[in-house]
């Protein structure tokens, strides 16, 4: 009797040294990782024996079987699949409720107003996202935008611009997805597609792709908000008349669509021979040439009404404004004139010196002397 009593003595004090074994392993904090941290991803549909034998081999938590245990006190808390960042020692409690929350590690990555895809490629790939030519090959598939769009040949001005957050290493095509996301939200905030509309156009009967085509021209030619309406009246000025539409950034992007824009526009290049150079080619080019911001999209919609045929920078940020040729052309003899360190109008010449209209007496006698 005393045998089997020191042995239930026994196995309850093991009992109770491995039960506090296990609710040390549990809540106090554990690191055998490198001081710089470590990321551990989760495979999507590992099981938690899977899940804490990996955060184990990492050295994210101490005991195996007490996160086990832990997660099947919750059984209504799957763990999220992801990657996710540990860069300090945490209680495997607290690693169960971070996996359970899903919060995967992410990084920000921002598209800004007027960026073409090349542009935001070589910013992924410079930031070790993923590389451009993957994003690329992503924004040439146009299936997201093909029912808003159809005429679009690439996501081009379709990639929303704004803070995105993202994965370590994110699929490019999720990436486009998103950023295409974000765009058809913000579109249908402000162009309410009409009934029966299939092409996206909302109140505006033109097709989408030719108002964000529109949209990105402003975009790239002023940063000025106030602008925009200005610049978007200029183009639709022009297309109405039928006249070229001469915008520099569209022989720019023609450029850059064939790898020749060294960084600087030329007289040449404004005959290079592309669809996109409207010094060449009438009309809008086939597309966007970037992917302008809200701002852009509703000038485009709604430009201002004026007269205004002709636009010249300021060197302030902004343009100058005209109507005719002869007031262009006094316009741009005013932007020379300010790039030279000059006032924009040269000062007015002073007013003519008035001439004295009073008779001075004279001299000597008219009268005539008789002896």
């Amino acid at each position: 009797m005393k045998i089997i009593l020191r042995l239930l003595v026994i196995g309850l004090l093991a009992a109770a040294g491995e039960g506090a074994w296990l609710w040390y392993s549990l809540t106090q904090p554990y690191q055998n990782f490198p001081g710089d941290g470590v990321f551990v991803t989760v495979p999507r549909g590992a099981s938690c024996r899977a899940v804490a034998q990996l955060l184990q081999r990492n050295g994210v938590v101490r005991n195996v079987l007490a996160f086990k245990l832990y997660c099947r006190r919750h059984p209504r808390r799957g763990l999220q699949a992801g990657e996710y960042f540990f860069d300090h020692a945490i209680s495997s409690r607290d690693v169960f409720w971070i996996l359970a929350n899903g919060k995967i590690y992410e990084k920000t990555f921002i598209v800004r107003e007027g960026q073409t895809i090349f542009e935001i490629a070589r910013e992924l790939e410079a930031g070790k996202f993923l590389a451009a030519d993957e994003f690329l090959k992503a924004a040439n598939d146009t299936a997201p935008i093909r029912e808003l769009a159809p005429q679009a040949q690439t996501l081009e001005g379709f990639l929303f611009p704004a803070t995105y957050h993202v994965s370590r290493h994110p699929a490019a095509l999720d990436l486009t997805a998103e950023m295409v996301r974000k765009f058809k939200e913000q579109w249908a905030r402000i162009a309410p597609p009409r009934g029966g509309d299939p092409d996206g156009s909302g109140a505006d009967r033109r097709p989408a792709i030719s108002i964000v085509t529109l949209a990105s021209l402003v975009e790239r030619e002023t940063p000025q908000a106030a602008e925009r309406p200005l610049v978007a009246s200029v183009f639709e000025n022009r297309l109405l008349r039928r006249m070229p539409m001469q915008c520099d950034p569209t022989v720019i992007y023609a450029l850059e669509r064939q790898g020749n824009y060294s960084g600087a526009l030329t007289i040449a290049d404004l005959r290079f021979d592309s669809p996109y150079n409207t010094y060449r080619h009438p009309g809008l080019p086939p597309g966007p040439i970037g992917n302008p911001g809200e701002g852009s999209l509703r000038a485009a919609l709604a430009p201002a009404h004026t007269d205004y045929l002709y636009f010249v920078a300021n060197t302030q940020g902004g343009h100058f404004f005209s109507a005719t040729l002869s007031e262009h052309n006094r316009n741009v003899q005013r932007y020379h004139r300010l790039m030279a360190g000059l006032p924009a109008d040269p000062e007015p010449p002073p007013p003519p010196k008035k001439h004295s209209t009073r008779k001075g007496r004279a001299k000597g006698s008219s009268r005539s002397r008789g002896r």
